[in-house]
This record gives structure tokens, sequence and C-alpha cells, in this order.
């Protein structure tokens, strides 16, 4: 994913700790062959329209190897599963304008964009900031 996204990669002990340490509410689904082909990291989260929760899908990777062989809608469907069996009425995630392949997969799931919404983020000299405000 690191390599994907042209972002460097911890040393694996660095990503070993971090995975031991995920935040609290934090789940990862797997799938995988003989090896790691993918993963959906989400949480719960609250509160939602109508005061109902739902889950936040934060990443969905899937390598380059293994698009198109139904990892991710594998992946996408047990986290629907997940959602109705734990109460929730929706997923939301976010997804990057610029990659129209990824957003027509989501679409044929049936997933609609919410152009209503703007995604922000707070974080390096902004957040240190904010913070010390």
């Amino acid at each position: 994913m690191q390599a994907y996204y042209q972002v460097s990669c911890p040393a694996r002990d660095r990503i070993l700790e971090g995975l031991q340490n995920i935040p609290r509410g934090t789940e990862i689904l797997v799938a995988e062959t003989d090896q790691i082909i993918g993963f959906a990291a989400f949480s719960s989260v609250y509160p939602g329209p109508g005061l109902q929760s739902g889950m936040f899908l934060k990443e969905l990777f899937v390598s380059g190897a293994h698009r198109g062989s139904g990892a991710g809608t594998r992946l996408i469907k047990t986290m629907a599963r997940l959602a109705i069996e734990r109460g929730h009425n929706r997923v939301d995630w976010t997804a990057d304008r610029n990659n129209p392949g990824l957003r027509a997969f989501y679409e044929r799931l049936g997933a609609l964009p919410k152009p209503e919404k703007v995604f922000y983020r707070l974080d390096g000299a902004a957040l240190r900031a904010t913070a010390e405000q």
C-alpha cells in the first residue's frame, strides 16, 4: 500500500508495533490467499443521521496483482454484513476524485457519492497549531 501511494514504508518492527497498538475500536478485515492480498480498516462511528450508528471505512486496499479478483468486493460485502449484524445503518468512506476506476467500482456495488460532503484534514503544522491554541 505504501508503494502504491508513493510514500515511505516504515521498518517491519514499526509496522508490527503499530498493528499491536491500533487505536481501540479500529478493526481490520484481511483478504488472503497464501499471503495477504488486501485489507479493509474501519471503525464504528456515532452519531449519524437520526442519531444512528454507522461504520467508517478508513482504508480499502487490494494489491495490484489481485485487483479485479473479487477481493475488494468481498471485503466491502463483509463490511456491509457486519454493519447490519451490529445494528448500524450505513457505511461511509472517501475516495480519490482522480481515480475513476475506483469510483466506478464503488458505484457498481451500489454506493453513491455524496457531493454535498467535503473531506477535511487537520495535520502537520496546522494540527500542532490548533492543539496549542
